[in-house]
C-alpha cells in the first residue's frame, strides 16, 4: 500500500506488503541522452523509439532545441532534425550532471558564446575538469568558482590532451562525442578513468552514429577529425539502474520480472545480477526477462561498485535484509552525486533502524530489523527509490519525503511498482 500525502506526490508513504509485478525495464537515460547528443551532430533526421521522458531527457531535448535543433515527439518517439546555427546564448541543463558535462565540448564545436546554466543540485556539484578540458583542446569556459553556470567561447579544435577521470568520465564522454567533429586530429590520454563501463556505453553509441575511435584499455584515445555522423533510428535499450531496484524489491517482497534488459549491454549497472547471486537471492534469467523471488535468508556480501557508484542506494537496501554486515567498496564516487548519498544513505537509513558505517572508501551496512520512519530523499532520486524498496518488508510504515524527485530518471517507478495505481 501507498498513501499519498499531497497533490505533488512529493511526500508519499509506503507500508510493508508482497510485490508481484511483471515490468517494462524504462529506457536508459544515459543511452538516451548520448543519442539525443549525437543527434545533434549527425547528418539527417534521427527518431529514438521509446524513451523514457525524465527530466533529465528533457534537459538534453531543451539543450539540442537550443543548438537550433527541431524536436517533435509522435508516437513514443522523439524526432531530431539538427541545424548548425545555434538559437540561443544560454541553455538551461536542469539538474542534469551528464547534461551539463557531455554538452559544453560540443557547444564550443559551433564557436558561438554560450552560458550552460543549471539549477537545483546542478548549481552545488563541482564542475572540476570541464574548464581545463575544453581549454586544451583549443576552446575557452569560464565556471563560477567551479560551479555552474559554464560561460563557453571559442572553438573546439582538436589536439592532444591528458584528462583526470578520476572524478567522473562524463567530461570524456562530451569530448568523445565532440572531437571526430572537430577540425584537427586529437588524442587524450586518461591514466586514471572511473567508470569505464560508461565509456564504453558513449562508444557504443558513437559507433551506432557512424563514428569510430580506437582506444587503448580506455586510457589513450585516437579520434580522426571531421567524421560524419549519420542519422539512425534508435531503439532505447533498457535502463539497468533503475531495474536494479525492481529487482531487489523481488528478492525482499515478493516477486518481480523486468523485460527490455539487454544482458549484453555497456551499462555499469548490470553488475546488480553479481551482487544478487553473491547475497543468494533468488533469480532467474532468460532471454527475454530476469526474475527475482522473495528471499528469506538473504546473505551479506562484498561488492566493489567503484565503476557502477549508482548501484549502491538498492545495494543498500538489499544489504539491510541479509544476515551479517554487507560491504560495498567505492563510496568515494558518492560525495557530488544528487546528494552526498553515502552520508544520506547512512543518516536516513539510521531512521529505520538499519546501521551503515562509512571507513574511507568502504560502506557497512549492517542487516537487522527494518523499522518505520520518516526518510528525506534530499532531492535525490535514488534515494527516493531506495527507501521505497527498503520499505516493502520494513515493520512499519515508511513515508519518504521529496518521492517526486524520481523524476529525474523514472518518472513512473511507483506506478510501475504497483505502489500506485494507474
Amino acid at each position: 500500500m501507498l498513501r499519498v500525502d499531497s497533490d505533488t506526490m512529493s511526500i508519499i508513504t509506503v507500508a510493508s506488503q508482497i510485490v508481484n509485478r511483471k515490468i517494462v525495464a524504462p529506457a536508459s537515460k544515459s543511452a538516451v541522452q548520448r543519442a539525443i547528443a549525437l543527434a545533434v551532430l549527425a547528418d539527417g533526421v534521427t527518431r529514438i523509439i521509446k524513451p523514457t521522458f525524465s527530466n533529465d531527457v528533457r534537459a538534453a531535448l531543451n539543450i539540442a532545441q537550443g543548438l537550433g535543433a527541431i524536436v517533435k515527439v509522435v508516437d513514443n518517439e522523439i524526432v531530431i532534425e539538427p541545424n548548425i546555427h545555434p538559437v540561443k546564448s544560454e541553455l538551461s541543463c536542469m539538474e542534469a550532471g551528464l547534461c551539463i558535462r557531455m554538452f559544453a565540448p560540443i557547444i564550443a564545436l559551433f564557436g558561438k558564446s554560450t552560458r550552460l546554466s543549471g539549477e537545483g543540485s546542478l548549481l552545488k556539484r563541482p564542475l572540476d575538469g570541464i574548464q581545463s578540458a575544453l581549454q586544451k583542446f583549443g576552446a575557452q569556459c569560464v565556471t563560477n568558482k567551479g560551479y555552474a553556470p559554464l560561460d563557453i567561447s571559442g572553438m573546439l579544435t582538436g589536439g592532444v590532451a591528458e584528462i583526470d577521470g578520476s572524478l567522473s568520465s562524463q567530461v570524456l564522454t562530451g569530448l568523445l562525442i565532440a572531437l571526430p567533429k572537430a577540425q584537427t586530429d586529437s588524442e587524450i590520454v586518461v591514466p586514471n578513468l572511473k567508470s569505464k563501463p560508461y565509456i564504453a556505453l558513449t562508444l557504443e553509441m558513437i559507433s551506432h552514429f557512424g563514428g569510430f575511435i580506437e582506444h587503448t584499455d580506455f586510457e589513450h584515445f585516437r579520434i580522426k577529425a571531421n567524421q560524419n555522423y549519420k542519422a539512425i533510428t534508435y531503439k532505447a535499450e533498457g535502463d539497468w539502474s533503475g531495474a536494479a531496484f525492481l529487482l531487489v524489491a523481488g528478492l525482499i517482497s515478493g516477486e518481480v520480472s523486468v523485460t527490455n534488459l539487454d544482458q549484453n549491454s555497456s551499462q555499469a549497472d548490470k553488475a546488480v545480477l553479481d551482487a544478487i547471486s553473491y547475497a543468494r537471492g533468488k533469480i532467474s534469467i532468460s532471454d527475454t526477462e530476469i526474475c527475482c523471488k522473495k528471499t528469506e535468508n538473504l546473505q551479506a556480501f562484498d561488492f566493489d561498485a567503484t565503476e557502477c557508484p549508482d548501484l549502491f542506494p538498492p545495494l543498500a537496501a538489499l544489504a539491510a535484509y541479509c544476515q551479517g554486515t554487507t560491504h560495498i567498496k567505492g563510496v568515494g564516487r558518492l560525495t557530488h552525486k544528487e546528494s552526498n548519498r553515502g552520508d544520506v544513505l547512512k543518516t536516513e537509513f539510521a531512521k529505520l533502524g538499519i546501521e551503515i558505517k562509512i571507513s574511507g572508501d568502504l560502506m557497512s551496512v549492517i542487516g537487522g530489523t527494518v523499522g518505520g520512519g520518516t526518510i528525506s530523499a534530499h532531492n535525490d532520486h535514488r534515494i527516493a527509490m531506495a527507501a521505497a524498496v527498503i520499505a516493502l518488508g520494513a515493520s512499519g510504515q515508511v513515508t519518504i519525503e521529496q518521492a517526486d524527485s524520481v523524476n529525474k530518471s523514472y518518472p513512473d517507478f511507483f506506478y510501475d511498482l504497483g505502489l500506485i495505481a494507474l
